[in-house]
């Protein structure tokens, strides 16, 4: 693995600001300074700390913990959503994008939550010029189609139950005129946290698999080279490809593709309805 860097226009904050997501720590209590945070993981226990918290919001997925008084976790099995085939997906290349939901276990953790907490929020950093974090104004439309989805999500779950009377989430609370600027010299931000978080390194695969972005390329696991497979990427060929659970049919196709290919024996007609 890797981690994610920040765009390169934003790496000429001074470097003292710089605090990469993976040596943070939990904050110490009686620290004032306030902190910029690009990724949503730390926020919640920076401003339980005392901290003030400017979080850049990106593009994200919104999922409640809850839905119905069942774990949302729940849903996805039951309905089938998890075991959506990854040819079925509409957008199967954002679908493999998107990063995890901000679950935790029991509690409530989404925007309005961190906003009800004091958590300032702000667009998605778009550079560092002249001493100054420059940020997205398009933080509400982000916001709002996140809302989007998710409630399409809970109206899937409602239609597989049965059920007609609608649960809509809260929209999420977004600040009427969001900064767009930050001084990262004024004094204000002691700390800029980079929770951006990781993905695969492929650096070491000596043959031609992986795109111009860094990601590996293949069809339902199976790479453009006779004998290479993956298994545990997001979406795979189906939604719960990354979860221990839904790895194995994965595993078991991979398995038949690569006996069958070896045999001369493989059917893709027959592969494909697995």
């Amino acid at each position: 693995m890797t981690t994610v860097r920040p765009p390169a226009s934003a790496m000429s904050a001074p470097s003292w600001l710089i605090t990469p997501n993976w040596v943070h720590s939990a904050p110490a209590p009686t620290a004032t300074a306030s902190v910029a945070i690009c990724g949503s993981a730390p926020a919640a226990e920076l401003r339980a700390a005392g901290r003030h918290v400017v979080l850049a919001v990106g593009e994200h997925t919104r999922m409640p913990r809850r839905h119905r008084d069942r774990d949302v976790l729940w849903w996805m099995h039951e309905s089938g959503l998890w075991a959506q085939r990854y040819d079925e997906v509409d957008d199967l290349d954002r679908a493999r994008r998107l990063p995890s939901p901000q679950l935790a276990g029991g509690a409530e953790v989404d925007l309005n939550t961190l906003t009800a907490a004091g958590v300032e929020l702000v667009g998605r950093l778009a550079a560092v010029r002249d001493g100054w974090a420059l940020f997205s104004g398009g933080l509400r439309n982000v916001c709002s189609l996140a809302d989007l989805k998710a409630n399409r999500m809970l109206a899937g779950f409602d239609e597989w139950a049965g059920l007609t009377d609608r649960v809509v989430l809260e929209p999420t609370r977004v600040p009427d005129r969001p900064r767009l600027r930050l001084d990262l010299h004024g004094g204000e931000i002691g700390t800029i946290v980079w929770a951006t978080g990781f993905r695969p390194d492929y650096s070491w695969l000596d043959v031609p698999v992986v795109d111009e972005k860094g990601r590996l390329r293949h069809d339902g696991g199976v790479t453009g080279v006779p004998g290479l497979y993956a298994l545990g990427l997001p979406v795979l060929r189906r939604r719960r490809s990354t979860f221990l659970h839904g790895i194995e049919d994965d595993a078991r196709y991979v398995v038949d593709h690569l006996v069958r290919t070896l045999s001369g024996t493989f059917d893709q007609s027959v592969s494909e309805a697995r």
